[in-house]
């Protein structure tokens, strides 16, 4: 596993924070060279470009694509990365490439990501289509898949800041789902490959973030694109890059990401999954959604109509504007019990250096209203 150090030699730069378009991609894409290859595997509904890049020449495939919602970028940030990686320092990846070919879908619903939103131009939900595959995008997805061929799959997306792990006072950085295949959530051989490299990843990721790593709920739908391929018996992979403390540009998680993603394709390459019980998947405590961005407590300081004690908890909308993502904080409950939330930041209203901070970010005024 490179080190921190060899991180930040081939991490891309150019691309940061969470607004990410093809406009934002296209010149590193096109700077790859010869050794990768690289196409437009077909267009969206806007008539943009969906690009695709494959790259090495072993016989274990994997396909992986990211922003399959628009405004999920993170992941996309790592792809960038772990392909930086491949170009400039060949010999850390030792014969990856003689093992294993990536085909890397980076931008798989670029109308989204241009106008920052979940939905394609549609407003249809791609990881909502996989059965009727109504969408361009979805078709692309559909017609790459039966092409490649792939053995592996590997589902990228973003997760909100309202997850943490378990019970604890801990953000879920980053989830992980060997998604279901039916209803009754059995397991399969396919299955339970994707938990055992799920298992290789967490055993690498808590070395840098202890805690803070969880699991999705695997609830089944199999109009859920994941869902679909491993009903197909191809080992597949949700990924969910989620909230390091302060690090709401992602650039902490998209290095979270990164990791995970080189430490999935060397156990895979140098077939390392049996090392990695499939029982401790399971040892992996469940996403809960229990964190706010923002608790007030003794919140009838501000609000009159409130008890002694309770509390105010907000959340930030992401508001794309003048090409930038801002974070606008939004109420979502009042007069709550303390205790009931986690916030990424806590304020008490009784504290005299709490108030000045609540009034400095105008959420008083916000409160008031």
């Amino acid at each position: 596993m490179p080190d921190k150090d060899d991180y930040l030699n081939f991490k891309v730069t150019s691309v940061q924070g969470r607004y990410v378009t093809n406009q934002h991609i296209e010149a590193f894409l096109n700077g790859l060279g010869n050794s990768f290859n690289l196409k437009v595997l077909g267009r969206s509904v806007k008539d943009r470009p969906i690009y695709g890049v494959r790259v090495g020449q072993g016989p274990k495939r994997i396909l992986m694509w990211s922003q399959m919602h628009g405004n999920e970028s993170t992941t996309t940030k790592a792809v960038l990365d772990l392909l930086n990686l491949l170009k400039q320092s060949p010999s850390l990846v030792g014969d990856f490439l003689g093992k294993v070919t990536l085909q890397i879908i980076p931008i798989l619903n670029p109308d989204g990501a241009k106008a920052y939103t979940r939905s394609n131009s549609n407003e249809i939900d791609l990881n909502r289509d996989a059965q009727h595959r109504s969408q361009p995008e979805s078709k692309v997805l559909r017609r790459v898949f039966e092409a490649f061929k792939p053995d592996y799959c590997f589902n990228l997306h973003d997760q909100r800041t309202i997850f943490n792990v378990g019970s604890i006072k801990s953000p879920a950085t980053v989830s992980f789902l060997a998604p279901s295949f039916d209803e009754a959530r059995n397991n399969s051989d396919s299955r339970g490959i994707a938990m055992k490299i799920i298992v290789a990843m967490n055993e690498e990721l808590q070395k840098s973030v202890p805690g803070q790593v969880g699991r999705f709920d695997d609830s089944f739908n199999p109009n859920c694109v994941g869902d679909a391929f491993q009903m197909e018996g191809i080992p597949t992979i949700l990924f969910e890059a989620g909230h390091f403390p302060g690090d709401y540009q992602r650039e902490r998680t998209r290095d979270l990401i990164f990791q995970a993603l080189y430490k999935a394709i060397y156990t895979i390459a140098n077939d390392k999954m049996d090392s990695y019980p499939l029982e401790n998947y399971f040892k992996i405590p469940e996403n809960n959604k229990l964190f706010v961005d923002i608790l007030v407590e003794n919140a009838h300081i501000l609000d009159e109509s409130l008890q002694e004690g309770e509390c105010i908890s907000l959340l930030y909308k992401e508001v794309l504007e003048d090409n930038n993502v801002k974070f606008v904080p939004t109420i979502t409950e009042k007069g709550h019990k303390p205790n009931i939330y986690f916030g990424h930041i806590t304020k008490d209203c009784l504290i005299k250096q709490d108030l000045n901070w609540l009034n400095t970010k105008k959420i008083t005024d916000l409160i008031k209203q």
